[in-house]
């Protein structure tokens, strides 16, 4: 049994969606979280100033004495790529596991992928999936207005707002006939429902959050480092800016109130 916890990080509230899949894939896990709040997003930073945060946010998470550590963001997975390399644990982002499920997915070899403008730049959902098949083809879209309809409470199916958004980013999507959809942000399963009712049931919506947990316990699995306790695991929550905020809108994306259980960090310091 290895009781150490799990290090997740975020630009901020998106990776609560794939601490989430944690929760239930791996209930017996403990997880330290940290939501780089004040310095979010990372969608529109430079490639040198993603990298510096990633490094930033790891190097916090190793103060805690963390068995792996998990990059729950899509632009750190896709930008950050030698991160990997410097960590003393296992660590995985979330573009691996994602494009692998999606490979295995779709049916008419037509992949759609939405991301932040940095992740969608790097095209590093592209590359990977053409790497596992060449003869699939790969459509990539940024939506940058997403994280903050989300953020903001704009998530019902049924909004307008919310419809009219999806509809304007996803139409080349649509007319490219994607069978398969790579949510390429941890803050995208929120608007899952409205996504599916937008684009149609029969698509597939991979949540790269929910692949990511499934990969990290094949990894520790492997490793012997799964906690094999009958006890719940516990969450502890870090951000770098006030928690009062974090707070309030952590609970649509874990689906339980954490309220009183957010502290707050000065980053820097790492």
């Amino acid at each position: 049994m290895n009781n150490a916890p799990i290090g997740v990080f975020d630009s901020g509230l998106g990776g609560l969606t794939a601490v989430r899949e944690f929760m239930k894939i791996l209930p017996n896990e403990n997880i330290i979280y940290f939501g780089d709040t004040g310095r979010v997003p990372y969608g529109s930073r430079s490639k040198d100033t993603i990298k510096k945060y990633a490094f930033q946010d790891a190097k916090f998470l190793l103060k805690h004495n963390v068995k792996m550590i998990v990059a729950a963001c899509g632009t750190v997975s896709s930008v950050a790529t030698n991160l990997k390399n410097d960590l003393p644990v296992p660590y995985t982002g979330v573009v691996s596991p994602t494009c692998f499920t999606a490979v295995q997915a779709t049916k008419n070899k037509k992949i759609g992928v939405i991301g932040t403008s940095a992740t969608i730049k790097s095209h590093s959902y592209k590359k990977l999936i053409e790497e596992f098949d060449n003869s699939i083809s790969v459509i990539e879209q940024d939506c940058p207005l997403f994280v903050p309809l989300v953020e903001n409470g704009f998530i019902n199916k049924d909004d307008q707002i919310v419809r009219l958004v999806i509809k304007r980013y996803l139409a080349p999507l649509m007319d490219a006939k994607v069978d398969t959809i790579i949510l390429g942000c941890t803050h995208y399963p929120i608007i899952k429902e409205a996504i599916s009712s937008v684009m149609g049931e029969d698509l597939t919506l991979i949540d790269s959050g929910r692949e990511t947990a499934l990969y990290a316990k094949n990894v520790l699995a492997e490793k012997g480092l799964l906690n094999d306790s009958n006890e719940k695991g516990r969450c502890e929550f870090y951000v770098s800016d006030t928690p009062e905020g974090f707070e309030n809108v952590a609970g649509v994306f874990l689906g339980k109130d954490i309220e009183h259980s957010v502290e707050q960090i000065n980053i820097e310091l790492y």
